[in-house]
């Protein structure tokens, strides 16, 4: 029998006995690995809380009461509990079900979530909402062992155990290692001891303790020492403790009828409860669970081997890099004689050649050493390796004080996540302008991980900063000069790269080689051949000559306009284009944009990024402060980015085309001008 397709709802669930309940996990297993298998995503945390996840709802009844997953990308289990079981194979694509949980997508979708360390706030700010509307249901917020490491989890608890509010916190732990004999001994007794009829007589003898006249507050701290004391001895929550939480745990978190009495337990009080529930990634399905780092998100992948599915000769393995893949064919349908390499790639392995060069270069992330691409580097010069943990804000303002005593920091965070940090970077960084350099991996769309993970607003939100320099490579060439350049720099700099891989140029970051070695470019005559050489601050780079249309780029959409040139020229159209990789959003090549739109008055921005306050707005800002529009001329100006709107989840190439910031975009932009 098919259990899974019986249940819509959380009554449907209950229906079942427990005994049946191991025979779902294993159904809801099979369904997840089956669809992520196709579709990528987060395997090996999903796997993990299977059980858990079972568990919540077989206890508690969501919607209504409030469920509040933390990142969200382990609710896949949730997501097939509640009714989403017939659209799961839509899961991460272009109109499909969201890889997070999404308050538009069902009404068991307590928040919208997709950054970390946000569910016991965000919790408690429900529970205090339906403490004041006379709703007495309860508020579950479950937070991973990962989350816990970012001081936003921390404000959170404190607040939630000083109001002592009615607040259920869930620690997803699949990182710690508890001894067997601790971790029986400490479930038993928190099963034991959350019943209610101990919980009652707890408060009841508490109670009497204090009415003792002259000691009974004595007696009760006293007996309250003893008790935590003998917590601590047996438990690792004395942290909660101390914030004013109920500690119950460990509990095996794969062990439903242990979960299922603690919960039916703890939710009955009406106090501020921490469960510490242990659990293993990837649990269930062996790859994942031997390699839980590369499981945890994946791209699409043959189950039986766990191998990529992705790669044309179906060798790249599991314990493999995910940035490293087949040859790839080039624009010129040549087979390059070694992989492509991804942006991360490039920027993994030239901190590593500059490090070796400059023992001042140090790199801090924020528990993304593999997505960073700093893993190597983290080998190979552990003593400059930081990784702070979910802590972006700590990340920027722990760099400018390195900057301060003469290092040079340079903070990998992806652009999504550095929002995170804007004061610390406006108010640490940028007023006494230290020299930190930040490496803004993800820039652009980022793809099927949707709104929370596009890094579409850092141009608006860093170009407004006084001392920031913003740089945006066209291609990985640029990006390993454009580092190269922000470590010899003085002052805050910012480079800001895509996600993906590059476009296939000869690269001394693709062998093992040096810094010497020149860059050869293989893919288009506007990506010309490049010797090693230094990028100018604010210099922009004319690649093509014209004067019917000046095309001024950013960033990886260079490469989009030179599709819609070449496109034009194949056409045998008799338009001329000048185009320019601006390589600058903060400061713009003045001179040579004012020169050009002196001469050429039809003028395309180009941007994978918001509109407002982006690249464009920066361009129209130096052209009406220098008077070009003034000088009687009839300009026509459009400007192609993202429109005042969030960008959902889907294939990068399928929302480049949705939203407009394609070559076909462009060629459209620019046969509206001519014509």
């Amino acid at each position: 029998m098919n259990l899974l397709r019986t249940i819509k709802t959380g009554d449907d669930l209950k229906k079942l006995s427990k005994n049946q309940l191991p025979a779902l996990a294993k159904e809801i297993r099979e369904r997840i690995i089956s669809v992520v298998s196709k579709n990528g995503g987060h395997l090996a945390s999903s796997l993990g809380v299977v059980e858990l996840t079972i568990a919540i709802h077989y206890v508690f009844n969501i919607p209504s009461d409030s469920l509040v997953w933390d990142v969200g990308h382990q609710a896949y289990t949730h997501k097939l509990l509640t009714g989403r079981d017939d659209r799961f194979d839509s899961l991460r694509k272009f109109k499909g079900i969201s890889g997070f949980t999404k308050r538009s997508e069902s009404l068991c979708d307590a928040f919208t979530v997709g950054h970390s360390s946000t569910s016991i706030s965000a919790g408690l700010g429900i529970s205090v909402a339906k403490h004041l509307k006379k709703d007495n249901s309860k508020v579950i917020s479950v937070i991973g062992d990962g989350s816990m490491t970012a001081g936003l989890a921390y404000e959170g608890l404190n607040q939630a155990g000083d109001s002592k509010r009615d607040l259920i916190v869930i620690l997803n732990d699949n990182d710690m290692s508890i001894a067997p004999n601790v971790g029986a001994l400490s479930s038993f007794l928190s099963r034991t001891l959350s019943a209610n009829y101990l919980q009652s007589m707890k408060k009841d003898f508490g109670a009497f303790l204090k009415s003792l006249p002259g000691i009974g507050d004595d007696i009760y701290r006293i007996a309250k020492k003893s008790e935590n004391s003998f917590k601590t001895f047996v438990t690792p929550g004395m942290l909660f403790e101390a914030f004013n939480f109920d500690y119950f745990g460990p509990i095996d978190g794969h062990r439903l009828n242990h979960l299922i009495d603690i919960m039916e337990n703890i939710k009955h009080l009406n106090e501020p409860v921490l469960l510490h529930v242990t659990t293993k990634k990837g649990k269930g399905y062996e790859p994942a669970e031997k390699n839980p780092v590369y499981f945890h998100g994946v791209s699409s992948f043959d189950i039986t081997t766990g191998c990529s599915s992705t790669n044309s000769n179906n060798s790249l393995k599991a314990d493999q890099s995910l940035n490293t893949s087949a040859n790839t064919l080039n624009d010129k349908n040549l087979i390059l004689p070694y992989p492509i390499p991804t942006y991360t790639d490039v920027f993994g392995k030239t901190m590593v050649d500059l490090a070796k060069q400059d023992n001042k270069v140090v790199a801090i992330t924020a528990a993304m050493p593999e997505g960073t691409g700093l893993a190597q580097f983290a080998k190979r010069f552990p003593e400059r390796f930081f990784d702070v943990g979910i802590a972006e804000q700590h990340a920027v303002t722990f760099a400018a004080g390195m900057a301060s005593q003469g290092m040079k920091p340079v903070v990998a965070i992806y652009s999504t996540f550095m929002q995170r940090a804007y004061d610390q970077i406006l108010h640490d960084v940028c007023i006494d302008s230290h020299h930190v350099v930040f490496a803004l991996d993800r820039g652009g769309i980022v793809g099927e991980d949707g709104p929370t993970h596009h890094g579409l607003f850092d141009y608006s939100f860093l170009r407004s900063i006084p001392n920031m320099t913003i740089m945006a490579p066209k291609d990985e060439n640029e990006l390993a000069l454009m580092l190269k350049k922000a470590i010899d720099y003085k002052g805050p700099i910012a480079i800001r790269y895509p996600r993906g891989r590059g476009e296939g140029l000869v690269n001394y970051c693709a062998k093992d080689s040096t810094a010497e070695h020149s860059f050869t470019g293989l893919n288009s005559n506007k990506n010309p051949i490049q010797k090693t050489k230094e990028i100018q601050i604010g210099k922009a780079e004319l690649l093509q000559d014209g004067k019917d249309i000046l095309i001024l780029a950013s960033g990886r959409t260079v490469q989009e306009a030179i599709k819609a040139i070449d496109e034009i020229e194949r056409s045998q159209k008799n338009i001329s284009i000048a185009l320019v990789n601006a390589r600058f959003i903060k400061p713009l090549d003045s001179g040579l944009i004012l020169n050009l739109a002196s001469k050429i008055h039809n003028i395309i921005t180009v941007e994978e990024h918001v509109l407002d306050g982006g690249f464009g707005s920066a361009v129209l800002e130096l052209l009406v402060d220098n008077g070009i529009f003034s000088k009687g001329f009839n300009y026509k100006v459009k400007r192609i980015g993202i429109k005042d709107k969030f960008v959902e989840h889907g294939s990068q190439n399928i929302l480049r085309s949705e939203y407009k910031v394609d070559s076909a975009a462009i060629l459209e932009s620019v046969m509206e001008m001519v014509e």
